[in-house]
């Protein structure tokens, strides 16, 4: 090729865009080295950008991690809250009972009276999940009984199982909250 021929139009092209991309500062053009440091700038910016990206998403997912600990804190504190709700009517009645023995000179009726909170108290608790454990009669288990003592057992067929019980145990959806505490026989 000759000097002075054109240059075919891909090459005229490539030429116009390198010139209009390149800055001329005080009629000098950029050197080689500074076209190299270019891409390095461009990655340099990338590089900045990624950066800003990971510690926005960072900072996110702290929050959801400190959002999530504060909602799963106020769960644990309203976990009960069912349970005192449906007890509430019965700690009313409870509140009409204790006036009304003040006044009542009815031994018979206050002890229905009782004995209808009472059985309001069992039924609802046992629909929230709360069961007695029936000990009297079963052979000793440690995972459902707290023996207190041991005593001598009035028939053969009652040694090593529950012949009282001085407190009762309880289950909460089959899981032990109390264990019974029991006498056992020996």
């Amino acid at each position: 090729m000759k000097s002075n021929e054109p240059l075919n139009d891909m090459e005229n092209n490539s030429e116009i865009e390198n010139s209009a991309q390149e800055p001329e500062i005080d009629g000098f053009l950029p050197d080689a080295n500074e076209e190299i440091s270019d891409p390095i700038a461009k990655l340099e910016a990338e590089l900045t950008v990624s950066q800003d990206k990971y510690l926005r998403i960072y900072s996110e997912f702290e929050n959801y991690k400190k959002r999530i600990s504060r909602d799963r804190i106020e769960q644990i504190k309203m976990a009960g809250s069912d349970i005192f709700i449906s007890i509430i009517p019965i700690i009313d009645d409870m509140d009409r009972a204790i006036k009304s023995i003040e006044k009542s000179t009815d031994v018979n009726a206050i002890k229905e009276g009782i004995q209808l909170i009472y059985s309001k108290l069992k039924v609802t608790t046992e629909s929230k999940g709360l069961k007695p454990m029936n000990a009297i009669g079963k052979v000793f288990d440690v995972d459902l009984h707290d023996a207190i003592t041991n005593v001598p057992a009035p028939t053969e067929d009652l040694k090593g199982k529950v012949i009282d019980e001085v407190e009762k145990g309880y289950f909460l959806n089959d899981k032990v909250i109390r264990h019974a505490k029991v006498i056992v026989g020996n």
